[in-house]
C-alpha cells in the first residue's frame, strides 16, 4: 500500500505535468476532435528527430490526395528526375515511292502522364519528314501496357457513360490531354446568336458538340454548364448557358469515356490536317506491336521533375494514377497492382508502419495511412539529396501557390511552409495536409495532419483546418 504522502505527490505530479500527447503541439487542430472528427497529426524536426507536436500519430486515416506524395516519391525512386516517357509510331508495312504507307500505322502508348496534342503534332511531323503522305491501312492506338483500366471509384465508373467533370477521366497508357476533351466557347458577332464552339486541339471538334450557349449583351456574366454523355461509344459534349459579347474564349474540359479512343480521334484529325490521309480510320488495341515493327517517329515527354510539378501543384488525378500504373512491370496493369507497388515502396521506408493504397491519386477514401507514415515518407525524401530538391519543388508555398484556398494564416505560415493538400467529400469529409516547414533559425521540419469525418459530422471547410494548423505550425516555427 502506498503511503498518503506518496499518493499526494503522485496526484500533484499528474496535475502539473502536461496533458498526454492528445494535443501536444497541436492545441488548435485538436479542437476538431471535440466536433466528432478523427484526427492524426505529427510534426518533427528533421535534423534531430525531435517531435514538436503529435495527435494519435499512428491512427489509420484516409489521406485523400496526400497519397500523391507516395506516387511522386516512388516514381522518383524508380526513375530519377530526368526520366522521360516515350511515345512511338511504328509499322510493319512498307512505304512506296509516292509516300504511301501500305499497312497499319501503330501509335504505341508509352504511359506518358502528360502526353498532349503538341506531342502528337511532333509525331505527325516525324511522318512528314519521311515524306509519308498517305496510309493504306488503319491508325491503331496500342494501349498494351494498360487501359482502359477497370474503375474502382464511383466517379470513374459513372464517367464511362457521363461526366460533368475533368478529374474523373479513365486511365490508359495511350491517353492524351489527361484523358479530357476541351472545347473553347466564344461569343458570336452579335447578341442573340449561338456562341461559337472551337476545339482546343484540332480544326474541328473530334467529338460531337451540342451547342446550347447563347451570345448575350456585353457586361453580362458568363454562365456555362457542360456534360459529356456517351452512347454506343460516341462522346457528346452538351454545353448550355451564355457568353457576353467581347468576352475572351472560355475553355471547357470534360473527361472522355475512353482515353485511347480520344487519342485515336485526335491523332487521326491531326494527320488529316497535315495532309496524311488514312484510308482505314482508327481502332484501339491492347496488344503490343509485332516485334518486327519498325519505328517511324518518336517523341519523348517532359522530364519527370516537370511532371511532378503538375501532379502535385494541381493535384492531377490522371497523372498520379498513370505514374503509379507505370510502376507495375507486367502488361495490362490494374490499379490494384499499382497500389501494391506503392505499398511496397511505403513499407520500405524506416518507421513508416501500416499502409493501404488502392490508387496513387487518393481518389478513394479506402486509402489508409497515418500521420506517422506520411512523416516517415517526408523524412526519407529529405534524406535523399539527389531527389529531395525535385520532390520539395512540387509542394505549394501558401504565399504564392496556384491553389488560392491555402493562402491562410500570417506571414510565417505563408512563407515558411511547403505543403500538399487532400480533399474528399463523399462518402465522408477528408481534409489532409502534409509537407515541410523551415524554422526561424533555418532548420527543416516535416508535418502531417489527417482529418476524417463520418456520416454524422457536418461539412468541413478548409478554413476550419488550415487556420488552426497555421497557428500551431507558426508557434513551432517561431520557437526554433
Amino acid at each position: 500500500m502506498l503511503r498518503p504522502s506518496v499518493v499526494l505527490l503522485s496526484v500533484l505530479a499528474l496535475l502539473v505535468s502536461p496533458l498526454p500527447a492528445v494535443a501536444a503541439g497541436f492545441e488548435h487542430i485538436a479542437r476538431l476532435t471535440s466536433e466528432g472528427y478523427a484526427v492524426g497529426a505529427k510534426a518533427q524536426l528533421l535534423d534531430s528527430g525531435e517531435v514538436l507536436g503529435e495527435i494519435a500519430a499512428e491512427r489509420q486515416l484516409s489521406p485523400a490526395s496526400v497519397t500523391k506524395l507516395y506516387a511522386s516519391a516512388a516514381a522518383l525512386e524508380r526513375w530519377g528526375p530526368q526520366h522521360r516517357f516515350a511515345t512511338r509510331l511504328v509499322t510493319t508495312g512498307a512505304v512506296d515511292a509516292q509516300g504511301t504507307l501500305h499497312g497499319d500505322l501503330v501509335m504505341e502508348g508509352g504511359g506518358d502522364p502528360a502526353l498532349a496534342t503538341q506531342d502528337l503534332w511532333q509525331l505527325v511531323q516525324g511522318l512528314r519528314q519521311q515524306d509519308i503522305t498517305a496510309v493504306k491501312g488503319m491508325l491503331v492506338v496500342s494501349q498494351w501496357r494498360y487501359g482502359p483500366v477497370e474503375c474502382i471509384t464511383t466517379d470513374r465508373c459513372e464517367a464511362q457513360s457521363r461526366s460533368a467533370h475533368a478529374y474523373d477521366a479513365r486511365l490508359s497508357s495511350a491517353g492524351v490531354n489527361y484523358g479530357s476533351w476541351c472545347v473553347s466557347v466564344m461569343p458570336a458577332a452579335q447578341a442573340g446568336l449561338p456562341a461559337r464552339m472551337l476545339s482546343c486541339d484540332t480544326l474541328e471538334p473530334a467529338m460531337v458538340v451540342v451547342n446550347q450557349v447563347t451570345t448575350v449583351a456585353a457586361g453580362e456574366k458568363v454562365r456555362l454548364n457542360a456534360e459529356r454523355v456517351t452512347h454506343e461509344s460516341v462522346d457528346t459534349l452538351r454545353i448550355k448557358g451564355q457568353v457576353p459579347l467581347g468576352s475572351v474564349p472560355h475553355p471547357v474540359y470534360r473527361s472522355s469515356s475512353d482515353p485511347a479512343r480520344q487519342t485515336g480521334h485526335t491523332l487521326l484529325a491531326l494527320l488529316e490536317q497535315s495532309g496524311v490521309a488514312v484510308s482505314g480510320g482508327f481502332s484501339t488495341s491492347d496488344t503490343p506491336p509485332p516485334a518486327t515493327a519498325r519505328p517511324l517517329a518518336s517523341v519523348e515527354g517532359k522530364p519527370l521533375q516537370e511532371l511532378l510539378l503538375r501532379t502535385l501543384n494541381y493535384s492531377n488525378n490522371f497523372m498520379a494514377d498513370v505514374l503509379s500504373l507505370n510502376l507495375v512491370d507486367e502488361p495490362r496493369a490494374s490499379l490494384a497492382q499499382a497500389g501494391q507497388a506503392l505499398e511496397a515502396f511505403a513499407e520500405s521506408l524506416p518507421g513508416h508502419g501500416p499502409v493501404t493504397l488502392l490508387s496513387g491519386s487518393g481518389l478513394t477514401t479506402e486509402n489508409r495511412t497515418s500521420a506517422q507514415g506520411v512523416n516517415a515518407l517526408l523524412e526519407a525524401m529529405y534524406q535523399r539529396p539527389a531527389l529531395f530538391p525535385t520532390f520539395v519543388a512540387g509542394l505549394q508555398l501558401p504565399a504564392n501557390g496556384p491553389m488560392r484556398f491555402i493562402r491562410r494564416g500570417g506571414e510565417t505560415f505563408q512563407n515558411h511552409v511547403m505543403l500538399k493538400t487532400g480533399t474528399l467529400n463523399q462518402p465522408f469529409a477528408v481534409r489532409s495536409v502534409g509537407g515541410y516547414f523551415r524554422t526561424q533559425s533555418g532548420r527543416w521540419g516535416s508535418f502531417s495532419v489527417l482529418v476524417n469525418g463520418n456520416a454524422s459530422t457536418p461539412y468541413l471547410s478548409w478554413s476550419e483546418v488550415l487556420e488552426p494548423l497555421a497557428k500551431d505550425l507558426t508557434a513551432m516555427i517561431d520557437a526554433y
